[in-house]
């Protein structure tokens, strides 16, 4: 492996490390009075989390050491058994409404959201899917159709939040791969128009853009959450109130183990502590970028950059969230969020990229 190549791996396999550990520990700390509450427990959350995490990481290291990673058969498979339970999740008696959102399958004491595999699947079959002819890229309707598809079971549910993740992910991938600017501007232009139809055709979504942008206009109800994280985060200062000090846990923040456990962690450890979080994620993407650029092909390269824009948009997008530099929505932090199908998910692309950084 070039010197290079291997700094850059482990740069990125650290920061992955690293992230998972500070999320258990946050998750523990942020958790334990609803572990209280219901189980009359305080470790319960923190004690799954570990459990999440053994099981992603080992099927991530599957993953990285299977040679079907590099087969196009393998991420169809992916594709299209993620797209069966997208709209398995639609079907009466299968799919499992939380917040709103009919998003999950229940099986038993074992919860799997579809829209967080779709993620991973799409991108991998996006990339291995891309063909050139005579050293120039040949662009296909077909990569529309594999977007699209997933895209529309996912607004079905509603979930807006990972759509929006997978939509632009899958962008980036088109956009590495040569994609003219062009095309991008008459998508911008769509994008507004279709945004706008959405709203329109769900009045839910046209409250929480007005929360955004006033969230006292209706502090008990649509604009609840991001005032809370904002009372959270605010008076954490430089250095916060000390780990396990939140007072915003304390059924102030709902569920605070997961959407907004940035908010959380900004409380305890202070906009230093939350600061190097973030710097964590930059190391994180660095690496992932590093690697991507000099994996053994093109398609390699477009598998390695879509799997680490996953990763940076959901982050974004969250953050944003959470600090109120954007509307609401449901979207958990990388690593860090409390969850088996998000913790898996995230693995699986660390798995992907960390196959194709054994390479020169």
């Amino acid at each position: 492996m070039h010197p290079l190549l291997s700094k850059y791996r482990l740069l990125f396999l650290v920061s992955a490390v690293s992230l998972t550990v500070i999320g258990v520990l946050f998750v523990h700390s942020a958790a334990a009075y609803w572990g209280e509450i219901r189980y009359a427990d305080a470790a319960p959350f923190a004690l799954k989390q570990l459990i999440y995490i053994g099981v992603s990481i080992s099927v991530a290291y599957l993953m990285m050491r299977s040679p079907v990673l590099s087969t196009e058969k393998f991420w169809t498979f992916f594709y299209v058994a993620s797209v069966i339970l997208l709209a398995a999740v639609l079907v009466p008696g299968i799919g499992a409404v939380r917040n709103g959102s009919q998003s999950w399958i229940a099986l038993g004491p074992i919860s799997l959201q579809p829209a967080e595999f779709i993620k991973v699947a799409l991108i991998g079959k996006l990339a291995m899917s891309m063909k050139r002819k005579s050293g120039r890229r040949v662009w296909d309707w077909r990569h529309f159709a594999l977007i699209l598809l997933p895209f529309a079971l996912i607004m079905m549910q509603p979930d807006l939040g990972s759509a929006v993740i997978m939509i632009v992910s899958a962008f980036a991938v088109l956009f590495i791969a040569g994609y003219p600017l062009s095309f991008f501007s008459i998508l911008g232009i769509a994008g507004i128009g279709g945004f706008a139809a959405l709203i329109i055709a769900a009045p839910y979504r046209l409250a929480r853009i007005k929360s955004y942008i006033d969230p006292w206009s209706d502090p008990l109800g649509k604009g609840f959450q991001g005032i809370q994280s904002l009372f959270a985060i605010a008076p954490g200062g430089l250095l916060g109130h000390g780990f396990g000090n939140s007072r915003q846990k304390y059924l102030y923040l709902p569920e605070p183990q997961n959407d907004f456990i940035f908010s959380i962690i900004a409380e305890e450890i202070g906009f230093i502590g939350a600061t190097v979080v973030l710097l964590l994620f930059v190391c994180l993407l660095i690496g992932a970028f590093g690697i991507a650029i000099r994996t053994t092909g093109w398609r390699e390269c477009l598998l390695v950059s879509g799997m680490a824009s996953i990763i940076l948009f959901q982050t974004f997008l969250n953050v944003g969230v959470v600090s109120g530099l954007l509307p609401v929505t449901g979207v958990t932090l990388p690593f860090i969020s409390y969850g088996g199908s998000s913790m898996l998910t995230t693995w699986l692309a660390v798995g992907a990229i960390l196959h194709f950084s054994k390479q020169k």
